[in-house]
């Protein structure tokens, strides 16, 4: 029988080597990334798009304050879709190539190359998003900025993408096809849009009960991500984004060991 010592060495030793292993997957999934034009191309639109929609169609000049609210209000909608098209190979190609069921002979647990793959993918979307860091320059320059709203802002769009990544990477579990993943999980985060949208909830209270639209209400990103885009930096709004990230990868869990099972 095991000590009290051998035992909390094992478990050391277990999440030392766990620790090892999703630290080498990411570092083989963000090789990848970066060896792919690909990448350089998403960073390129994703910067582009975000300068577009800040200094042109927010009207930012004419705002005549200095603040990255017209900066933040369209990360939702960039996301909609730049993050399912970053998310929609992470198990597609895996089940497509028939590496999958290779993947979990390896000494790597399911978990551990799920978080591996997800953090790769969320650290190079989380790059992408500081370098948009000439926009904040612009709004210091121009004024003096609430740079406790604007770091915010930051955290919230970045748990944004996380979550958005998490859904695309559960609908990549599902199918081969990276076109039909990145159809599911764009339509998964629309509705997570939508659901807390105002024209919506609008709508909804003209025929639903008061109970059913604060449910649906419930799951949409909007409102926390709203709150974070003020600059409150709410645990309830943490809360919640962790929530649809644990979830989805948890989902992803579950999928794909029945596919390996399979």
């Amino acid at each position: 029988m095991l000590d009290v010592e051998s035992s909390m060495n094992l478990v050391k030793n277990g999440g030392l080597m766990g620790l090892s292993n999703i630290t080498a997957i990411i570092k083989r999934e963000l090789y990848g990334y970066f060896n792919s034009p690909v990448a350089y191309v998403f960073i390129v639109i994703f910067l582009g798009l975000t300068g577009f929609f800040t200094f042109m169609i927010s009207n930012f000049f004419e705002m005549d304050e200095a603040s990255l609210s017209g900066f933040f209000q369209w990360h939702p909608w960039l996301y909609l879709f730049l993050v399912p098209a970053a998310g929609m190979h992470l198990w597609s190609d895996e089940r497509r190539l028939g590496t999958l069921e290779l993947l979990f002979t390896m000494p790597v647990t399911c978990s551990q190359a799920i978080i591996g793959k997800f953090m790769a993918a969320w650290l190079f979307l989380g790059l992408a998003l500081v370098l948009t860091f000439p926009i904040v320059v612009t709004v210091a320059y121009l004024g003096n900025p609430d740079y406790g709203v604007i770091v915010c802002g930051y955290i919230g769009s970045f748990l944004l993408a996380g979550s958005y990544l998490a859904i695309a990477g559960m609908t990549s579990a599902i199918t081969r096809s990276q076109i039909v993943s990145f159809i599911i999980s764009a339509v998964a985060c629309l509705f997570l849009i939508l659901a807390g949208w105002p024209p919506v909830t609008d709508m909804l209270v003209n025929w639903a009960p008061s109970g059913l639209v604060d449910a649906v209400s419930a799951f949409s990103v909007m409102p926390h991500f709203a709150n974070m885009q003020r600059g409150v930096l709410d645990l309830r709004d943490i809360v919640y984004f962790s929530s649809v990230i644990v979830f989805s990868l948890f989902t992803t869990g579950i999928i794909l060991k029945n596919h390996a099972a399979g």
